[in-house]
């Protein structure tokens, strides 16, 4: 795998940076677009990531018009916000129908515009000012695109039936795709739009990722879901890599080994990509210096300019500690994938079970048979929710449904609708519920679970009923008792899972934001994987947890000192 060298690979006029969250997109996203700037070229970079820190890279504040950035002649930077942008979208589509529709209708409307979804067609339409604009082709030789759509996002938008009354009168239940609603004046505009992305000789895609299985993992199915709807030119960016000359101790050895391991088992769809690497750096990349370093040899930080490093006292024991006492019934982690909550979920049972409590420990993980060999416990069961054959039985449900009534064109329609990551966690929904109720007689710890934005989309009062009803006509007293049970915070625990880093700690926020609207209780948060509590000596390693401090210190804010710290683990 050669290095991520600009003077070396061949740039379309648009770049596409996609990757799952954490994995440094926006770092490379900067470094190329500065990189490419300082050869001569004309750049125009545009993030449209919600955890967006260009302005702080950058020192400037920034706007959806593009600022020139004077420190680097030739790159212009736009921040666009899919926040604000959704919150814009979602009240130029429900206005229209206020007073004019009951109070429980417009409250599922406007549920159905608070998922991700409507985030990715809100940016999606911003930055489709910029895909299309000839006038900005001219301009600029690159034109940088900081967070790709998603392979749903586009197929959604390919959809005929998409642009037909069809949505406005739809009346299956609870969906992910109400955000095309009003959007048909915008048909032409995006059909460019996915042909510009489609062109192998205009648009290129840099899946970006980290040497671990999860990222690698993402960047694979990405990959394939992105050739299959026109999006071929791809190129892979494994950023992160230790090398083997500075390895320096046991923390650097275990990680080094962990690295390879996963490059040893890299999915084989991604082999055949053109690939490249970026070295891990010791330095932390927040401004135009450091950025323009990435991408060259590295310069080494010395060890006497880390500052001392202060904690939380609490460690994963405190928090099993209140849950015991507390007498906590169910019990959720939940947190963005990638960040442990399995190993974490398994650890809380076990945590319980050795205080003698009868514990049923679940998860919806595909490698869920790894926890079976920690159960040691009579204390403990495990079971397993096949998410895969829950979402299966579900669309079929509907599907069977749907074809007594719906034409083929509207039929298609609804098997995208069934696609979104909103019906992922419908889809399992009922299966939560059977294993919820166990909680009359034993404590039930569940790895992942449906977010807020489900639970308030089913229990919207329309919404709810026929989500249950559309496939089999009846609510089961699990699925009417469990909503009450999430939100009575005498018996529910919702634990969050991040790590000490940017993306996953500002994520975790808003996923915080989410329960809160569905008034689902939150007490403690776990920061996994902190390096900052190793004794590390390796400066690359030693500068990557002096980074971490601010993100801890954060998360010790949201959860108003309510965290447990877990140390970085060699497994």
């Amino acid at each position: 795998m050669q290095n991520y060298d600009l003077t070396k690979i061949n740039f379309t006029t648009y770049l596409f940076f996609t990757g799952k969250g954490g994995v440094g997109k926006t770092s490379l996203a900067c470094a190329t677009a500065v990189g490419l700037a300082d050869q001569g070229k004309k750049v125009l970079l545009i993030s449209t990531d919600p955890a967006s820190n260009l302005q702080d890279v950058f020192n400037q504040e920034l706007n959806i018009h593009g600022k020139n950035i004077e420190e680097v002649p030739g790159l212009t930077v736009a921040n666009l916000d899919p926040e604000l942008a959704s919150a814009e979208y979602k009240e130029s589509v429900v206005a229209p129908y206020r007073g004019k529709l009951p109070a429980t209708v417009i409250q599922n409307m406007e549920e159905q515009l608070s998922g991700s979804c409507t985030v990715e067609i809100a940016a999606f339409n911003e930055f489709c000012t910029f895909l299309t604009d000839d006038a900005k082709q001219d301009e600029f030789d690159h034109i940088i695109f900081d967070t790709a759509p998603t392979g749903h996002t586009l197929r959604m938008l390919q959809l005929p039936s998409a642009w037909n009354t069809f949505i406005n009168e739809s009346t299956h239940g609870a969906s992910c795709l109400g955000q095309l609603s009003g959007l048909q004046e915008k048909k032409n505009i995006y059909k460019q739009a996915v042909e510009i992305l489609s062109d192998i000789c205009l648009t290129q895609l840099i899946l970006v990722t980290r040497p671990e299985e999860s990222p690698l993992k993402e960047a694979s199915r990405s990959s394939q879901e992105l050739k299959l709807l026109g999006l071929k030119n791809q190129v892979l960016v494994v950023n992160g890599l230790l090398d083997k000359a500075n390895i320096t101790d046991e923390i650097s050895q275990f990680m080094f080994h962990r690295q390879q391991l996963a490059l040893e088992n890299l999915p084989n769809n991604l082999k055949n990509i053109e690939s490249y690497k970026v070295s891990l750096r010791s330095y932390h990349l927040s401004n135009i210096n450091s950025i323009r370093k990435m991408l060259h040899e590295e310069i080494s930080t010395k060890l006497e300019d880390f500052e001392n490093i202060s904690f939380s006292k609490n460690g994963l024991g405190d928090l099993i500690d209140d849950l015991y006492l507390t007498h906590k019934r169910v019990i959720f982690t939940m947190g963005k994938g990638g960040v442990g909550k399995t190993t974490l979920a398994t650890q809380i049972a076990q945590g319980l079970a050795k205080k003698g409590l009868k514990v049923h420990l679940t998860t919806t993980d595909p490698a869920n048979h790894l926890n079976s060999d920690l159960i040691n416990s009579s204390f403990l069961t495990l079971s397993h929710i096949d998410e895969k054959k829950a979402l299966n039985d579900y669309k079929k449900e509907v599907l069977d449904k749907a074809r007594e009534t719906l034409s083929d064109e509207d039929i298609a329609y609804i098997e995208e609708d069934l696609r979104s990551p909103c019906t992922q966690e419908i889809a399992v929904f009922k299966a939560f519920a059977q294993i919820v109720e166990k909680a009359d007689d034993e404590i039930v710890v569940i790895d992942t679970a449906p977010t807020g934005h489900t639970l308030l989309l089913l229990d919207a009062t329309e919404s709810y009923h026929k989500e249950v009803e559309r496939s089999r006509g009846d609510i089961p007293n699990s699925v009417k008792n469990l909503l009450p049970r999430l939100r009575n915070s005498n018996e529910t625990e919702v634990v969050i899972v991040t790590l000490p880093e940017a993306t996953p700690v500002l994520e975790a926020e808003r996923l915080q934001k989410d329960l809160k609207r569905a008034n689902i209780f939150n007490k403690w948060w776990i920061v996994n994987s902190c390096l900052s509590l190793t004794k590390t000596n390796n400066p690359f390693l030693m500068s990557k947890a002096q980074s971490e401090i601010g993100w801890i210190a954060k998360v010790e804010k949201l959860s108003h000192g309510n965290v447990a710290l877990v140390q970085w683990m060699d497994h």
